[in-house]
């Protein structure tokens, strides 16, 4: 049997093949991330072996740009395994003496931790569960840029009409934005005319209370100590400002559409479980991907980074280890919005919460520790495939 590792770049992969005793038989084999690069891998190997079944593949899950190459050798029959890179950053540590690292050397490491056998595959999912990743990561990227577009507003906002956020509890309202979207400035709001007034009571539901807003601003308007100069140039970027965040928004409904559908025809079992709605679990589901390359809990809590760190030399054992927040970040932030709905909402998990609380752990500790609790019961549900029942 042999061995190939590829190192993974975005434009440019390196490969180097190994034999069963971890001898090179070529090293630093650069090639195109393009099918052109990939058919001259094949004829590379084609030196070596006769048919896919005399070599094992290994790569690093690097990023998105291991996907096309992953996809080109399955469909040429290979057996590809793809591992996590802190795995092989392990095993550099465990074989280098120098530190050193190239793209030919971390190529020949990826091959023969292969040769070695001990290691743990990152696993292509199914496509509605690699469906649900995409999408969700991307709502996320959506949301966050929402957030960065609203902070942009307030800070446009503190300069041309500082007391307009006191009119509101959240300016972001489809009222407020229905009215920033026509009046920006202080002056705009002072000078509103009926025939204004009437268009913009026409695109909102709650007609009495943006009329009496509209009343309401218009008196804070008069006394503003915002900017008097430049007002345009704000009331632009104002203006432009809530357009985009309408418009991402529409964006977000429409994946959020989308990722309820894929979950209505996979029928998870996981949203009976207290604190996961369609949202999270989504996130959850995507990023756990087939939940049988875990073989229990453990390895699931270690996955998404909430399992404890330890630290022990001799007798020395340390006592206050932290979270190694080592694995996915996506499935630990979901793990610990799940955990804070159901500390306050679930009799089971929420008792659990105040017994941690009673212990005098932090809230973010206690948190932490139902997030835990959860991922033990989120790989029952999925294991078994059935619905959650509390065990009161």
């Amino acid at each position: 049997m042999l061995y190939l590792g590829i190192d993974i770049g975005k434009n440019t992969h390196v490969a180097s093949l190994i034999d069963e005793t971890a001898k090179p038989l070529f090293k630093a084999f650069s090639f195109s991330n393009t099918t052109e690069g990939a058919n001259n891998l094949l004829k590379k190997l084609s030196l070596h072996i006769n048919n896919s079944s005399e070599i094992e593949i290994g790569m690093e899950a690097t990023g998105h740009y291991w996907l096309s190459i992953y996809s080109f050798l399955v469909e040429n029959d290979f057996l590809v395994h793809v591992v996590n890179p802190i795995q092989t950053d392990g095993w550099r540590h465990g074989t280098e003496i120098r530190k050193r690292k190239t793209d030919a050397i971390d190529s020949i490491l990826i091959a023969d931790l292969i040769r070695y056998g001990n290691f743990v595959e990152t696993s292509l999912s199914d496509e509605d569960t690699m469906s649900l990743r995409n999408l969700s990561r991307f709502r996320s990227y959506l949301i966050s840029s929402v957030g960065d577009l609203k902070r942009k507003v307030i800070c446009v906002l503190d300069q041309v009409f500082p007391e307009y956020q006191s009119a509101f509890s959240n300016i972001f309202g489809e009222t407020s934005k229905e009215l920033l979207s026509h009046f920006q400035t202080a002056d705009d709001f002072e000078h509103i005319s009926s025939e204004q007034l009437e268009t913009v009571l026409e695109n909102v539901s709650l007609k009495r209370f943006a009329r009496n807003k509209i009343s309401q601003i218009s008196q804070l308007a008069a006394t503003s100590f915002g900017l008097k100069f430049c007002r345009d140039s704000f009331s632009l970027q104002l203006k432009l400002l809530i357009e985009q965040i309408r418009f991402i928004e529409a964006q977000a409904s429409d994946v959020e559409s989308e990722i309820k559908n894929i979950l209505d025809k996979m029928d998870s079992p996981i949203t009976t479980i207290p604190g996961i709605g369609y949202i999270n679990a989504a996130v959850i589901l995507g990023e756990i991907g087939n939940i049988s390359r875990f073989s229990n809990a453990s390895k699931l809590a270690a996955y998404a980074g909430i399992d404890a760190s330890v630290s022990q030399s001799g007798e020395y054992q340390a006592t206050n280890n932290k979270m190694s927040k080592r694995g996915s970040p996506h499935l630990r932030k979901a793990l610990f919005q799940a955990a804070l709905i159901a500390a306050f909402h679930d009799p089971v998990f929420s008792a659990f919460y105040q017994k941690k609380r009673s212990e005098g752990k932090h809230h973010l500790t206690a948190v932490g520790a139902v997030a835990r609790k959860l991922c033990n019961t989120i790989f029952a549900v999925l294991k078994h495939n059935t619905p959650y029942i509390p065990q009161i």
